[in-house]
């Protein structure tokens, strides 16, 4: 009899692993997926058209929070655990909840769960969002191509509207940002790279999606999220993992950074020109008590402001990362260290102003704080992000995002736009360690 089987994800792995194993493999049936950490993924179905000749319905998406329920409705056999950024403790208790019905708890391994390129591979991962994976990735695509390379990055998934018209998507210019329909958080990853002439791949069906970048690369980057190991593998592969020292320790208690850690060939302690020396030596160990093979470069966050004087004796709201903050757990970002160096005279809190699902994100990331995440997966969060912004008591908005918000949306304040960049500290550096590749 065919094993059941009920997927946990958030849109990205849960999908990638059901493609790769599940959607053809006639000794299980996958009967729903649930979904978290995305709004407005639940209640809706992997599609008939994505899902195969074995799910000609498609696959309903439930929310997480009904995952005992759905477990003793559908008789479970098996619950594959797909989703990335989580305390090694919440994995466990999810574990326990699932075991505690009677059904299997699965963790997939990368053999069963990655696709393999005809392409030389750099696979760029982090420990937890927020770390410096994407100026790392920059970084790597600059050298590369300074040796004439063709250089396709295919980006971790972040497929949030119509499943079936995102099945594979490729990025070249800002207008295939409108023309895919993109989020702010899909935006913040493709921009920078179109901005530096790349060509970036994304969407939903990954093996669909390598053999069109293999079309036009002479390498395949892959551009992780969160902290998820790598969707491909290679005969010639080069696997980059960025580590944070503002959150030591979180290489060692996060699923699956730690796994990252170690399976990197190559650790970048980013971000050391504004972290303590206990941090970064904590980090430091670490790398050489899981991984003392690694190659370990140091690395700075340097940030430029296009408006320093707008920040001056001023009260500033701060804009961040959304992802960052929310589930990636930071206390602040570009934005707050920009405020800092440049003499604000406060920051202003934001959750007095907040409204629709700005305010909600507030509720359910009680430690963001006084910050305003980016949030941005729909048109009305992209309009209550802007209504909230608006709304704020302020002199400046300090705009610390991977893009230029203002290109989205009309704030009515003085804004200033904080820009980053890897800068490394001494050797090796990413070009060292990319020489002999």
């Amino acid at each position: 009899m065919k094993k059941k089987v009920l997927i946990m994800g958030a849109a990205g792995r849960d999908f990638h692993n059901f493609n790769i194993y599940y959607r053809d493999n006639e000794d299980f049936e996958v009967v729903a997926f649930t979904a978290t950490q995305i709004p407005d993924i639940d209640d809706r179905k992997y599609p008939a058209e994505l899902a195969g000749k074995l799910y000609p319905e498609g696959i309903p998406i439930y929310d997480e929070t009904e995952l005992v329920e759905l477990i003793n409705k559908l008789k479970i056999d098996q619950v594959v655990f797909a989703y990335s950024d989580v305390p090694h403790e919440r994995v466990m208790h999810n574990a326990s909840l699932v075991n505690a019905t009677g059904a299997d708890f699965v963790l997939m391994g990368m053999k069963n769960s990655v696709v393999k390129t005809t392409k030389p591979l750099v696979t760029i991962c982090a420990v937890r969002t927020g770390c410096g994976k994407s100026q790392t990735t920059r970084r790597v695509v600059e050298e590369l191509k300074a040796k004439g390379l063709k250089v396709v990055a295919i980006r971790h998934p972040m497929p949030y509207g119509d499943l079936v018209a995102q099945r594979v998507q490729r990025f070249e210019t800002l207008e295939d940002l409108k023309k895919h329909k993109c989020t702010i958080e899909e935006m913040e990853e493709y921009e920078p790279h179109i901005q530096m002439g790349s060509i970036v791949y994304a969407g939903v069906d990954y093996e669909a999606i390598v053999r069109e970048a293999e079309k036009e690369a002479d390498v395949i980057i892959w551009d992780g999220g969160n902290n998820d190991t790598p969707f491909y593998t290679s005969d010639k592969k080069l696997d980059i993992v960025v580590v944070d020292p503002h959150r030591p320790n979180h290489e060692l208690t996060y699923y699956p950074g730690e796994t990252n850690m170690i399976n990197a060939d190559v650790v970048v302690i980013n971000k050391i020109d504004s972290a303590d020396p206990e941090g970064i030596q904590i980090v430091r160990d670490n790398i050489r008590k899981i991984n003392p093979a690694a190659i370990v470069i140091d690395g700075a966050s340097p940030l430029s402001v296009d408006k320093p004087e707008l920040i001056k004796g001023a009260n500033v709201l701060v804009v961040e990362d959304g992802p960052t903050l929310t589930h990636g757990e930071m206390q602040y970002g570009a934005g707050v260290v920009a405020a800092e160096k440049y003499g604000a005279l406060s920051l202003v809190d934001p959750r007095k102003t907040a409204v629709g699902s700005i305010a909600e994100t507030f509720e359910k990331y009680t430690d963001i704080g006084i910050l305003l995440p980016a949030m941005g997966y729909g048109k009305q969060q992209i309009k209550d992000l802007e209504t909230t912004i608006n709304n704020a008591k302020c002199d400046t908005v300090v705009i610390g995002t991977p893009i230029d918000l203002r290109r989205i949306i009309n704030i009515k304040h003085p804004t200033v736009q904080v820009s980053y960049s890897l800068q490394e500290i001494g050797t090796p550096t990413i070009k060292d360690v990319l020489k002999d590749f």
